[in-house]
């Protein structure tokens, strides 16, 4: 009897091994099929930007205090008002989600760091700007303080035509996957500006260039809507 009872129990251990097994497998299974789902929907809803091509339609953009520029495709506008510098670039989304800009950093100069500024240091814009997927679109900004350093800076640098470098912050419709571009805008032989591509950081991704690449610490800019 006693042998029949060992038996009996060692069997039952094993039923409930294999059933502990089987759960950890069929859970294990789930969990990847999730997080394919779920990488498969944040790969649909992430945005690219890239300098938009020479041959997409001029874009109108206008400005909060009335101004208005025409950007031509693959190109930007920087002009010197009385009141604001304004700043504007013919973009395009190369991705198949919708991109939204959300602020951006100027350099008075061609940048080419592999690092870029952290988040808050950012100008936030006055409103969101959307970019469609596989679509043109713009960005637009505008300095309006005298007495900031960057305000002399990107006066200097337009009115000699010497290029500059506009770092753009934006993301994914649902506010994620956060993404820092960098634009050159180089003087063209004629009195236009061109815009081109030289780098993209993820911010709440791991970056496909790997370890190494991490966010320097800049300046602080302004916070004031722009």
């Amino acid at each position: 009897m006693p042998f029949w009872t060992t038996v009996s129990s060692l069997a039952t251990a094993g039923a409930t091994l294999f059933l502990a097994v089987a759960t950890f497998m069929s859970v294990r299974s789930a969990n990847r099929s999730a997080r394919a789902a779920e990488l498969s929907t944040l790969a649909r809803l992430r945005p690219l930007l890239l300098a938009s091509d020479l041959s997409d339609t001029e874009q109108k953009v206008g400005f909060i205090d009335g101004k208005w520029v025409k950007v031509p495709g693959g190109g930007a506008v920087a002009e010197i008002g009385i009141d604001a510098i304004y700043l504007a670039m013919s973009v395009r989304n190369v991705a198949s989600g919708i991109a939204v800009l959300h602020g951006w950093f100027f350099h008075a100069d061609r940048a080419l760091a592999d690092d870029h500024p952290g988040p808050d240091a950012f100008r936030r814009l006055t409103r969101d700007l959307y970019v469609p997927a596989s679509s043109p679109g713009f960005f637009q900004g505008a300095l309006r303080d005298p007495n900031e350093s960057c305000y002399g800076d990107a006066a200097r640098v337009i009115a000699a035509r010497q290029p500059f470098t506009i770092d753009v912050l934006y993301g994914d419709q649902e506010g994620g996957q956060r993404v820092i571009t960098r634009f050159t805008v180089n003087p063209r032989a004629d009195s236009g500006w061109i815009v081109s591509t030289s780098r993209h950081w993820n911010l709440d991704r791991p970056d496909p260039r790997g370890p190494g690449r991490g966010t320097a610490t800049a300046p602080q800019a302004s916070r004031r809507p722009v």
